[in-house]
């Protein structure tokens, strides 16, 4: 397991587990590895090299593919922690920029270190000039992660002296690179597609107001950043900054194990992300809510909503991950309120919607029962939409934040010397071996 220093924890196996294969008779001792927190895992690195098995587990739902120090979620009794600190407390007492550098160097930053990393990353917002072509090359209706990925994938053409990854200097640039190069592609993807000009960052300004700025200032009137939204926005990057190994973070890493470039490896974090069943949950909410329509339709969606035999699903409920209430949603919720407050909002028919439908859900019997409690995605939407961002724009936010838990995940993942290509195993089901037909025989 990679640290800052660059160890390796070495796991300690006390126990051991038995596979019996019935048919044969042959037994196998497997080890019995403990984390510091978690199941214990069975490790079955030797099952296929000594004896030719391989397990099957599709979706990778019940396999350990590497050792990490980053995150840790426990989703039954609703925790999430990073670097051990639990995400409510990073949300109440720390801002992004601190965050990221827990999440890069395994510890909190002192005074000095925080500054000179905010400064490193600020000083890295800028684009290359040339990168502006790129956009135009796209056409305008293009969907922002579109951009995105053709964008973030095409760095590795402009900053060739970060792209070796055997060298930690090399590997550091890139990473400080991608977290401030990220917000200002984002906010260019939206300039493009409502035809607007770039707005180029600003050194004096934070990480999220920089954002802000970027995305919703035009040359024709000074932009001031609203405090209270910039805190909201600051909250859901590091509500957003990591979630252990999903599908997003395994792509990257996956791409990582082959060596490729980290902007490339960063570019397929975030096609995989886009996909609606990852990142596409809280623009779901939207839509759904938008299906419901009015605040006097809401008892027919519950009801459909209990009903297993209708398509309808109420988004943004529950978690797949968290069995008990989204950690990052007590957070949210809050910062929700008082966006909505302080924007003035009280008459927004789908707001009023959402709110209606949370005091609805968190008051029914069948949902309490159920734990099926509104989630992280549920809230961050209805603070997009309060804050004006199009729902096209709802996954690219949501990669800005988690771009640095890809790039600690990343250098984790480099520096672990037990790393290897990425392999799965597959269980065959095809034919059997067979001899070609020659077409005229067919």
């Amino acid at each position: 397991m990679a640290t800052k220093s660059g160890a390796k924890t070495e796991l300690q196996s006390k126990d051991k587990v038995t596979v019996t294969d019935h048919r044969s008779g042959k037994s196998f001792d497997l080890p019995v590895l403990d984390g510091t927190l978690g199941p214990s895992v069975i490790d079955v690195r030797k099952l296929y090299g000594d004896d030719g098995y391989f397990t099957y587990d599709p979706g990778f739902t019940s396999t350990g593919s590497c050792q990490s120090k980053i995150t840790y979620i426990d989703g039954e009794n609703g925790v999430l922690l990073h670097r051990g600190y639990p995400i409510e407390e990073l949300a109440e007492h720390s801002d992004f920029m601190e965050v990221c550098y827990l999440l890069l160097h395994g510890e909190l930053p002192t005074a000095k270190e925080k500054k000179d990393f905010e400064h490193n990353i600020t000083y890295h917002t800028m684009l290359h000039e040339q990168i502006h072509a790129i956009y135009r090359g796209f056409r305008r209706d293009a969907h922002p992660m579109a951009l995105m990925v053709g964008v973030v994938g095409a760095l590795s053409a402009f900053y060739h002296d970060s792209l070796d990854i055997s060298d930690a200097r090399q590997r550091e640039i890139a990473s400080h690179r991608l977290i401030a190069k990220v917000p200002t592609i984002a906010a260019m993807a939206y300039k493009y597609s409502v035809g607007q000009p770039f707005v180029y960052p600003r050194n004096d300004l934070g990480f999220a107001e920089n954002f802000l700025r970027m995305t919703f200032a035009v040359p024709a009137e000074e932009y001031k950043v609203n405090p209270v939204v910039a805190k909201a926005m600051d909250k859901i990057f590091i509500l957003h900054a990591d979630h252990e190994q999903n599908a997003s973070t395994s792509t990257v890493r996956v791409a990582g194990s082959s060596g490729a470039n980290p902007f490339a490896c960063i570019a397929a974090g975030i096609a995989s992300l886009w996909g609606p069943a990852h990142g596409g949950a809280n623009e779901a909410v939207l839509a759904m809510l938008r299906q419901i329509g009015h605040k006097d339709r809401i008892p027919e969606f519950i009801k459909r909503a209990k009903d297993k035999d209708d398509p309808f699903r109420l988004m943004g409920f529950g978690h797949r991950v968290y069995k008990n209430y989204d950690p990052r949603a007590a957070v949210i919720r809050k910062s929700c309120h008082e966006v909505l407050d302080a924007l003035g909002i009280r008459d927004e028919p789908l707001l009023d919607l959402a709110m209606e439908l949370e005091r609805i859900a968190l008051h029914d019997e069948y949902f309490v029962e159920r734990k099926l409690f509104p989630n992280v995605d549920f809230y961050s939407g209805i603070i997009l939409q309060a804050v004006g961002f199009p729902t096209s724009m709802f996954t690219v936010l949501f990669a800005v934040a988690r771009t640095v838990g890809w790039v600690a995940q990343w250098n984790e993942m480099i520096e672990d010397p037990e790393q290897r290509i990425s392999r799965p195993r597959q269980l065959y089901t095809g034919h059997d071996k067979r001899s070609y037909t020659p077409i005229n025989k067919r």
